[in-house]
Protein backbone atom coordinates (compact mmCIF):
# COMPACT_ATOMS: atom_id res chain seq x y z
CA UNK A 1 0.00 0.00 0.00
CA UNK A 2 1.22 3.48 -0.80
CA UNK A 3 2.47 5.40 2.23
CA UNK A 4 1.51 8.74 3.73
CA UNK A 5 3.94 11.54 2.90
CA UNK A 6 5.11 10.05 -0.40
CA UNK A 7 4.47 11.66 -3.79
CA UNK A 8 1.29 10.27 -5.36
CA UNK A 9 2.18 8.42 -8.57
CA UNK A 10 0.72 10.24 -11.57
CA UNK A 11 -1.57 8.41 -13.96
CA UNK A 12 -3.92 8.93 -16.88
CA UNK A 13 -6.95 6.64 -17.18
CA UNK A 14 -10.06 6.58 -19.37
CA UNK A 15 -13.12 7.82 -17.52
CA UNK A 16 -16.89 7.68 -17.57
CA UNK A 17 -18.52 9.87 -20.19
CA UNK A 18 -15.48 9.64 -22.47
CA UNK A 19 -12.14 11.34 -22.21
CA UNK A 20 -9.46 10.77 -19.62
CA UNK A 21 -8.58 11.78 -16.09
CA UNK A 22 -4.97 12.65 -15.24
CA UNK A 23 -4.02 13.00 -11.59
CA UNK A 24 -1.51 15.83 -12.10
CA UNK A 25 -4.06 17.82 -14.13
CA UNK A 26 -6.38 17.89 -11.09
CA UNK A 27 -3.81 19.75 -8.98
CA UNK A 28 -3.79 22.05 -7.05
CA UNK A 29 -7.09 20.56 -5.87
CA UNK A 30 -7.03 17.89 -3.21
CA UNK A 31 -7.87 14.50 -4.71
CA UNK A 32 -9.73 11.61 -3.14
CA UNK A 33 -8.95 8.35 -4.92
CA UNK A 34 -11.25 5.60 -3.83
CA UNK A 35 -10.54 2.14 -5.13
CA UNK A 36 -13.46 -0.26 -5.28
CA UNK A 37 -13.96 -3.82 -6.51
CA UNK A 38 -16.92 -3.74 -8.94
CA UNK A 39 -19.58 -1.46 -10.40
CA UNK A 40 -23.19 -1.95 -9.34
CA UNK A 41 -22.56 -4.28 -6.41
CA UNK A 42 -24.16 -3.41 -3.05
CA UNK A 43 -21.12 -2.04 -1.16
CA UNK A 44 -19.68 -0.27 -4.20
CA UNK A 45 -23.04 1.31 -5.02
CA UNK A 46 -23.46 2.58 -1.45
CA UNK A 47 -19.95 4.02 -1.46
CA UNK A 48 -20.45 5.76 -4.82
CA UNK A 49 -23.81 7.18 -3.71
CA UNK A 50 -22.29 8.44 -0.43
CA UNK A 51 -19.48 10.26 -2.27
CA UNK A 52 -22.04 11.64 -4.76
CA UNK A 53 -24.30 12.86 -1.93
CA UNK A 54 -21.35 14.81 -0.48
CA UNK A 55 -20.03 16.09 -3.81
CA UNK A 56 -20.94 19.74 -3.15
CA UNK A 57 -19.16 19.54 0.22
CA UNK A 58 -16.04 18.07 -1.40
CA UNK A 59 -16.17 20.82 -4.06
CA UNK A 60 -16.47 23.49 -1.34
CA UNK A 61 -13.44 21.97 0.42
CA UNK A 62 -11.41 22.17 -2.81
CA UNK A 63 -11.39 18.45 -3.53
CA UNK A 64 -12.31 16.19 -6.41
CA UNK A 65 -13.38 12.57 -5.94
CA UNK A 66 -12.26 9.84 -8.35
CA UNK A 67 -13.42 6.24 -8.08
CA UNK A 68 -11.16 3.61 -9.68
CA UNK A 69 -11.98 0.02 -10.55
CA UNK A 70 -11.12 -2.49 -13.28
CA UNK A 71 -14.55 -2.08 -14.86
CA UNK A 72 -14.72 -0.77 -18.43
CA UNK A 73 -15.77 2.76 -19.31
CA UNK A 74 -19.01 1.31 -20.74
CA UNK A 75 -19.73 -0.37 -17.37
CA UNK A 76 -18.96 2.91 -15.56
CA UNK A 77 -21.33 4.81 -17.86
CA UNK A 78 -24.11 2.30 -17.17
CA UNK A 79 -23.41 2.44 -13.40
CA UNK A 80 -23.49 6.26 -13.40
CA UNK A 81 -26.71 6.41 -15.42
CA UNK A 82 -28.50 3.79 -13.30
CA UNK A 83 -27.70 5.50 -9.98
CA UNK A 84 -27.27 9.18 -10.95
CA UNK A 85 -23.66 9.23 -9.79
CA UNK A 86 -21.81 12.54 -9.65
CA UNK A 87 -18.20 11.48 -9.15
CA UNK A 88 -15.54 10.65 -11.73
CA UNK A 89 -15.16 6.92 -12.36
CA UNK A 90 -11.87 5.86 -13.94
CA UNK A 91 -11.24 2.54 -15.65
CA UNK A 92 -8.05 0.67 -14.73
CA UNK A 93 -8.71 -2.48 -16.78
CA UNK A 94 -5.00 -3.34 -16.86
CA UNK A 95 -4.61 -2.90 -13.05
CA UNK A 96 -1.51 -0.71 -13.44
CA UNK A 97 -2.75 2.09 -11.17
CA UNK A 98 -4.21 -0.40 -8.69
CA UNK A 99 -0.87 -2.20 -8.53
CA UNK A 100 1.09 1.07 -8.22
CA UNK A 101 -1.09 2.19 -5.30
CA UNK A 102 -0.93 -1.26 -3.69
CA UNK A 103 -4.63 -2.12 -3.77
CA UNK A 104 -4.43 -5.07 -6.19
CA UNK A 105 -3.78 -8.36 -4.49
CA UNK A 106 -4.98 -11.69 -3.22
CA UNK A 107 -8.45 -11.79 -1.69
CA UNK A 108 -10.56 -14.54 -0.22
CA UNK A 109 -14.31 -15.09 -0.27
CA UNK A 110 -16.31 -18.20 0.61
CA UNK A 111 -13.09 -20.17 0.93
CA UNK A 112 -11.86 -19.29 -2.56
CA UNK A 113 -8.74 -17.23 -3.20
CA UNK A 114 -8.59 -14.81 -6.14
CA UNK A 115 -6.93 -11.58 -7.25
CA UNK A 116 -8.90 -8.37 -6.84
CA UNK A 117 -9.07 -4.78 -5.68
CA UNK A 118 -9.01 -4.11 -1.96
CA UNK A 119 -11.49 -1.37 -1.08
CA UNK A 120 -9.16 1.49 -0.10
CA UNK A 121 -9.02 5.29 -0.24
CA UNK A 122 -6.08 7.62 -0.73
CA UNK A 123 -6.25 11.37 0.02
CA UNK A 124 -3.78 13.46 -1.95
CA UNK A 125 -3.03 17.06 -0.97
CA UNK A 126 -2.85 19.95 -3.43
CA UNK A 127 0.91 19.50 -3.81
CA UNK A 128 0.52 15.90 -4.97
CA UNK A 129 1.60 14.13 -1.78
CA UNK A 130 -0.29 11.33 -0.07
CA UNK A 131 -1.90 12.95 2.97
CA UNK A 132 -3.82 9.94 4.30
CA UNK A 133 -4.54 6.32 3.44
CA UNK A 134 -7.49 4.16 4.44
CA UNK A 135 -6.23 0.64 3.58
CA UNK A 136 -9.32 -1.48 4.35
CA UNK A 137 -12.45 0.60 4.02
CA UNK A 138 -15.74 -0.15 5.71
CA UNK A 139 -18.35 1.66 3.61
CA UNK A 140 -20.71 2.97 6.29
CA UNK A 141 -19.70 6.52 7.21
CA UNK A 142 -16.52 6.39 5.13
CA UNK A 143 -17.32 9.26 2.74
CA UNK A 144 -18.07 11.55 5.69
CA UNK A 145 -14.81 10.54 7.39
CA UNK A 146 -12.89 11.32 4.20
CA UNK A 147 -14.64 14.69 3.88
CA UNK A 148 -13.59 15.55 7.45
CA UNK A 149 -9.99 14.67 6.58
CA UNK A 150 -10.14 16.83 3.43
CA UNK A 151 -11.42 19.76 5.47
CA UNK A 152 -8.55 19.20 7.94
CA UNK A 153 -5.86 19.72 5.27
Amino acid sequence: MIETGTPAPDFTLPRDGGGEVTLSALMPKKVVLYFYPKDDTPGCTTEALDFTRLRDDFDAAGAVVVGISKDSVAAHDKFCAKHGLGVILASDEGSTVCETYGVWGEKSMYGKTFMGITRATVLIDGAGRVARVWPKVKVDGHATEVLDAVRGL
